[in-house]
């Protein structure tokens, strides 16, 4: 009979593998998906969330953009602001990533997080216009941590910004894209700026 701890690991480095070429694909500089579900696990044990969800989570932030590998397309990865077509056409990949999530075997739970990280607190978000808490508290604090991450990493279209800068971001857009009291609690579990080299 399998060990199902040998068994979990195995599974583990399979999503890690998976989470690096999401990365790659995107042009992070550093591991992006790992520090989302890093970042998103600290505000989750703020709430107290079961082990269980905050495994969960843990996977959705480390596959959230699965679906943009899987769209493939070339003006991911290009040096210049995306026409509206682009914009509109980025816009099918939460969808895209809930049905590759699927196939690959992940949970309901991930599948729908996946699906929901783009969605804002205002309800101007995609791809369901959900608002304020009809989105789970689990994806508001995905569409926290990756944003934040986000924000503080290079990318082929921008250089990051700094950690008083995404800060600062963080607070102009809480009640618009963000919780509040996510924002809240992301202030308060102390993380730590990205290191950068030279």
């Amino acid at each position: 009979m399998q060990d199902p701890g040998h068994a979990r690991a195995v599974f583990e480095e399979k999503l890690l593998e998976l989470s690096n070429k999401i990365d790659e694909f995107e042009g992070y500089s550093h591991a992006h998906g790992l520090r989302i579900a890093e970042i998103a696990d600290l505000i989750a044990g703020t709430y107290g969330m079961a082990s269980h969800d905050r495994f969960i989570l843990q996977q959705a932030a480390l596959v959230h953009d699965i679906g943009e590998m899987a769209m493939d397309r070339d003006y991911i990865r290009e040096v210049r602001p995306l026409t509206d077509v682009e914009i509109l056409d980025m816009h099918r990949h939460p969808v895209i990533g809930e049905q590759q999530a699927a196939k690959r075997g992940f949970t309901r739970g991930v599948q729908l997080l996946v699906r929901w990280h783009h969605e804002w607190w205002n309800g101007e978000g995609y791809p369901d216009r959900l608002a304020g808490e009809e989105i789970p508290l689990a994806a508001r604090i995905l569409r926290v941590a990756d944003s934040y991450a986000a924000m503080t990493d290079n990318r082929p279209r921008r250089i990051a910004r700094t950690d008083t800068e995404a800060r600062q971001a963080m607070i102009e857009l809480a009640g618009i894209e963000f919780d509040p009291k996510v924002v809240h609690r992301f202030f308060n579990v102390g993380i730590q700026p990205l290191r950068r080299d030279g």
